[in-house]
C-alpha cells in the first residue's frame, strides 16, 4: 500500500543566513519549491514532523503534496542539507511535478530471495554493486522501489541494468546513454578459498607458465 506524505508549511518573505537561523531555533526548516510555471517559493516547515517523514523510504521517491498556507501542491523531494556534525536538517528544495510531464528520480532497489539465491547456498558471496537507479517516468508512474529477484543467480553470475524488470512507463537514463553503460547491479563471487577460486588461480598460473615457455 502506497504511503500518501503531506509536508504542512508557512510561506516566507525574509531570506539570508540570519532568518533561517532563527527559523531553526524555532524548530522549523527552511525550504524552497520551485518548477511549472510559477515562480519559485520559499516556505518553512516543522523540522520534527519533516524527521517523521524522512525515516520512511519511500518519501524520497514518492509523489508528495505540501501544504504552504493551505495551497496544495503536488512535488518530489530533490534536495536535502543536513548538518554535518548534528541530526538537524538545514534546508529542503521540493520541486513541482505536473500530471503530463516526466520527472527523474533516483529510486531504490529491493533485492529479494538474497539468502535464497543458489549462489549463496553453494557458498557464493553476493554484492549489491548499485542500491538505486535514476529513472524517468510520468508521477503517475513514479515506483517507490524497484524489485530485483536474485533467486536463480549463481556463483560468477551477475545482473544487469537491462535485465531489471521496470514498471510500465519507466525508463533506467543510464540504459539511455549505450551498452557501456549496462553496468552490473548485483553479483555473487565465489568465497575465498573456495574451489571455485582455487580452480581458477590454478588456470591462470598454468596460462603464465606456458606463456613463459614460449
Amino acid at each position: 500500500m502506497q504511503e500518501n506524505f503531506e509536508i504542512n508549511a508557512v510561506s516566507r518573505d525574509v531570506q539570508g543566513k540570519g532568518a533561517s537561523r532563527r527559523l531553526r531555533r524555532e524548530g522549523l526548516v527552511p525550504g524552497i519549491i520551485y518548477g511549472g510555471d510559477v515562480e519559485p517559493q520559499m516556505f518553512a516547515t516543522k523540522h520534527n514532523e519533516l524527521l517523521q517523514h524522512l525515516d520512511n523510504e519511500a518519501f524520497y521517491s514518492h509523489i508528495l503534496t505540501v501544504n504552504i498556507d493551505g495551497n496544495a501542491q503536488k512535488v518530489v523531494l530533490k534536495d536535502l542539507q543536513r548538518h554535518p556534525a548534528k541530526p538537524f536538517v538545514m534546508h529542503v528544495d521540493l520541486l513541482r511535478v505536473s500530471d503530463k510531464d516526466r520527472i527523474k528520480m533516483h529510486v531504490p532497489l529491493h533485492f529479494l530471495n538474497e539468502a535464497k539465491a543458489v549462489g549463496v547456498k553453494a557458498g557464493g558471496l553476493l554484492s549489491r554493486e548499485i542500491t538505486d537507479v535514476e529513472v524517468s517516468c510520468l508521477p503517475k508512474d513514479l515506483p517507490e522501489f524497484i524489485e530485483v529477484d536474485v533467486m536463480n543467480l549463481d556463483v560468477g553470475e551477475s545482473i544487469h541494468l537491462s535485465e531489471i524488470k521496470l514498471p510500465e512507463g519507466v525508463e533506467i537514463l543510464q540504459l539511455g546513454l549505450g551498452e557501456d553503460h549496462d553496468a552490473a547491479v548485483v553479483a555473487i563471487h565465489a568465497a575465498r578459498g573456495s574451489k571455485e577460486e582455487d580452480e581458477g588461480e590454478a588456470a591462470a598460473e598454468e596460462g603464465g607458465e606456458a606463456a613463459t615457455e614460449e
